[in-house]
């Protein structure tokens, strides 16, 4: 597809903003209190309802998504390379878990709110006591048999590199006896639009969350790779190597 004329641009945004921003209104004012009533009711019901909706609003966006591979069920540790706030909303539309979130996200409009509903485990970084109680936290999920997703990277970045998987977010499925299923989250056909995603230098989640509303569509690829168990690669740094070269791998392939 040959590349739009920078002249043309600002017109074809603006049209995507004209049909895009009544959706995305009646897709809040409208849907998101059936999830919430749905999402009170739990079960089955309540983790179709949550896929649905965040489907749904990557649509909005203009967001292709198509899962590759097969999300596990049960006690599960999804670790997936971080972009931006949209790869919440990326794994919620293809498997319920609940995710470990930097506390900030709570004042976030609309995400915030839905990830408060969502069991969202809340980690105030930089506090070593609030680490502790969210690995406590994620290992008893996983026990009970509750898919929990974590970002080892540990924060968003330029969206041109992959960062290093810190080991650490490993104890708990190491504790728990829980497999850990890397997730590749490709933006772009070859994950060439990952800086697009990404927040721009000084850029907070208002800011680009109405930029990337007002972007061309595109494939967004969410791929459950194969996953690793705790015993088979040395402890939780051979489980951090070996979850991150996966995703690399994933995101170079179209």
């Amino acid at each position: 597809m040959s590349p739009t004329p920078p002249a043309v641009e600002p017109l074809l945004r603006t049209l995507r903003y004209a049909w895009r921003v009544p959706l995305l209104l009646w897709h809040v004012l409208l849907h998101l209190p059936i999830l919430l009533l749905l999402m009170a009711v739990g079960g089955r019901i309540a983790h179709a309802a949550v896929r649905l909706w965040a489907g749904a609003l990557l649509w909005i966006f203009g967001m292709r998504v198509r899962c590759e591979g097969v999300p596990l069920a049960g006690g599960t540790l999804f670790v997936a390379n971080h972009v931006s706030w949209v790869d919440i909303i990326a794994l919620d539309s293809q498997h319920m878990m609940g995710f470990i979130a930097k506390s900030e996200i709570r004042t976030w409009p609309v995400i915030g709110w839905i990830v408060v509903q969502a069991d969202t485990i809340f980690l105030q970084r930089g506090n070593g006591n609030s680490l502790e109680l969210v690995m406590a936290e994620m290992a008893q999920r996983l026990r009970a048999g509750r898919a929990v997703a974590a970002f080892p990277e540990g924060g968003t970045r330029n969206g041109r590199e992959l960062g290093a998987f810190h080991a650490r977010i490993f104890t708990a499925a190491v504790a728990a006896d829980a497999p850990v299923q890397p997730v590749a989250l490709c933006y772009g056909a070859r994950s060439e639009a990952q800086p697009i995603i990404a927040f721009a230098p000084g850029e907070h989640f208002l800011g680009n969350f109405v930029r990337l509303l007002g972007e061309p569509a595109r494939p967004v690829r969410v791929c459950f790779l194969p996953p690793i168990q705790p015993g088979d690669h040395g402890g939780r740094r051979g489980i951090a190597q070996t979850a991150r070269e996966r995703v690399a791998q994933a995101m170079t392939q179209a």
